[in-house]
């Protein structure tokens, strides 16, 4: 490969880095790849590591030492996130989303990748998962959500499954009432999805009465997983007293007035 101008390596550099954030890649790695020394590759660094803090576009950590390199990590600012989770508030806000049981329509919100993908950012900003090993979520509308927050942190997503499959093997399941409906419901994993003694970090897209994450924080008890973090992309205000204690909502739903036509939801405070 013919060498590359500056320009052209950040260029390229940038792409590697953003596309497997919190991956370390071995100065080795860009001196093959752009057919380049060592001290140009750490100069290169530099540019990309100044130009991402000065645009808040993430943070480039260096690792000295023979097993060393540099890596991308997503982060976002509050002022970030108050323009993204205000622009979804008010795309919510449409009278037409009003579904029975003051539940919303979001399945358009919530499969849009360029939507996920900066809520995953957002999440991903909002907890230290430094000594996590696995994102957990539950079937189904929760999968594309945590499946961005698992790219953002790099990390492996484990499904709880509503029912077994064939496929997964030998399966543990669990019973647990649903704090939106009060139905008692069924989570199901595979012995193989998750190691004893891990930590995991749970995503999903709607709490109402928390039961669904306290299902899931049950579920790995019995695969002697400690849970580090909760976090929801919407939480509704009432009830005040949730059946998990700590977790991080990016969305507040306050009230729903259906024959009204009027949606009350704004941006967790704590995180804009």
């Amino acid at each position: 490969m013919s060498k590359l101008k500056r320009n052209e390596r950040i260029a390229a550099m940038v792409k590697i880095l953003s596309d497997q954030p919190n991956r370390i890649f071995t100065l080795n790695y860009f001196t093959e790849r752009f057919n380049s020394a060592k001290s140009t590759i750490s100069e290169d660094i530099v540019i990309v590591k100044q130009s991402m803090e000065k645009m808040n576009l993430g943070r480039i950590e260096t690792f000295s030492g023979a097993a060393g390199g540099v890596k991308y990590i997503p982060q976002t600012t509050k002022i970030n996130n108050k323009k993204i989770l205000s622009k979804i508030c008010d795309q919510l806000k449409n009278s037409d989303r009003i579904l029975p049981g003051g539940f919303l329509y979001m399945t358009d919100i919530i499969y849009s990748p360029s939507t996920t993908s900066q809520l995953g950012e957002i999440f991903a900003s909002q907890f230290n998962y430094q000594n996590v090993d696995y994102i957990i979520t539950v079937e189904t509308k929760g999968i594309p959500l945590a499946m961005m927050v698992a790219k953002a942190m790099n990390l492996p997503l484990v499904i709880l499954r509503r029912d077994s499959k064939v496929t997964e093997g030998s399966t543990i399941s669990i019973n647990y009432i649903s704090g939106s409906s009060g139905n008692i419901q069924k989570m199901s994993l595979s012995k193989r999805a998750i190691k004893p003694g891990s930590r995991v970090i749970i995503i999903d897209d709607f709490m109402k009465g928390g039961g669904t994450a306290k299902g899931m924080m049950d579920m790995m008890k019995e695969f002697n997983v400690e849970v580090e973090d909760v976090g929801v992309l919407i939480s509704t205000k009432s009830p005040d007293k949730k059946l998990v204690e700590q977790y991080v909502p990016l969305l507040i739903l306050e009230e729903v007035k259906g024959e009204e036509g009027i949606i009350n939801i704004y941006p967790n405070p704590e995180i804009i």
